[in-house]
């Protein structure tokens, strides 16, 4: 397995516009406009290679989306290099276009008042491919997701899971060798989610391509990130497996407890050093009703290094 994305110090500022209150400051502004720089991504450094699924996690704001931006070719650094298949993305010359592909789960890039089937016929077209070997690919595609019987129906007729099983079947038409999914999962019931999880884990075994998934659901992570990038601020802040990032974390125990005159349950967690002091205080102050102890999930230690990240930075 070859690196297929790498970047180098790659960095990213945006800047915005400044304006005071006022149509006198309004009027100042076309002359002597003030703007404000924030660093959206700052030094970023990381290889990908192929057949791997890379979770991306953070906070609203981090930068997830700004990094997936400058790797799909969608906007330029400020500062730092990247290349992704041997090409620089924001070039966005064909060869490279035609090597990659970006589902973003809140937007459509299928046809909304005509059936799937006739949107990959467009999209045949757009990416030049063979229509046998095409259609060949959506009928395996569509079995491998279970929804052949929804292909001929017009997208706007269909409920949103199937809707993101045909609008990943479109990302996949052409074969890309980089895939990009932002939030594929969001909003669908559970069934959903783990058929798209478990398909997802399939297609990469078979055809090899590099995966980076932005999720809010860190089931999608845990189940399918061979590797796991933090991002805090538009900073990495850690770069390796699920595994050893559960393994690192002094968070073992998390504490569930309801007071008195309550009827909410509140959470605590601890590293299992701390839990006995705890408790003996807790059960000292005579304030607690109920309480139970719980091994955290890799929900709560993700929330926790993040939330700390954040204060630190």
């Amino acid at each position: 397995m070859g690196v297929v994305i790498q970047t180098e110090n790659l960095g990213r500022v945006y800047k915005t516009y400044s304006k005071k209150e006022g149509l006198l400051n309004s009027l100042k502004g076309f002359y002597n406009r003030e703007y404000i720089e924030k660093m959206a991504l700052k030094d970023a450094t990381l290889n990908i290679e192929s057949g791997k699924i890379v979770g991306l996690v953070g906070s609203n704001g981090a930068g997830k989306t700004t990094l997936l931006k400058i790797l799909s070719g969608l906007i330029f650094p400020s500062s730092g290099t990247a290349t992704v298949l041997g090409y620089k993305p924001w070039e966005r010359k064909n060869e490279f276009l035609k090597q990659i592909s970006i589902l973003l789960g809140q937007k459509n890039q299928l046809w909304w008042d005509i059936t799937p089937r006739d949107s990959y016929s467009l999209l045949t077209k757009i990416y030049d491919l063979d229509t046998n070997v095409a259609k060949k690919r959506v009928d395996d595609l569509a079995h491998l997701l279970n929804c052949t019987h929804v292909l001929d129906t017009q997208l706007r007729r269909l409920s949103l899971g199937e809707r993101m099983k045909m609008e990943i079947i479109g990302s996949l038409l052409h074969a890309p060798k980089v895939l990009f999914l932002d939030e594929p999962t969001i909003g669908l019931d559970i069934v959903a989610q783990s058929t798209i999880r478990d398909f997802l884990e399939v297609y990469v075994k078979e055809f090899q391509p590099a995966i980076i998934l932005t999720s809010h659901y860190m089931d999608d992570i845990a189940q399918l990130a061979d590797q796991l990038l933090l991002i805090s601020k538009g900073q990495i802040v850690y770069d390796g497996t699920v595994d050893h990032f559960m393994q690192k974390s002094d968070l073992k125990k998390k504490l569930i407890y309801r007071l008195r005159n309550s009827t909410e349950e509140q959470e605590k967690i601890f590293n299992s050093q701390e839990l006995p002091l705890v408790l003996a205080e807790m059960a000292q102050a005579g304030e607690v009703a109920d309480i139970k102890v719980e091994e955290v999930d890799f929900e709560d230690v993700i929330h926790s290094f993040l939330a700390k990240e954040s204060s630190t930075r």
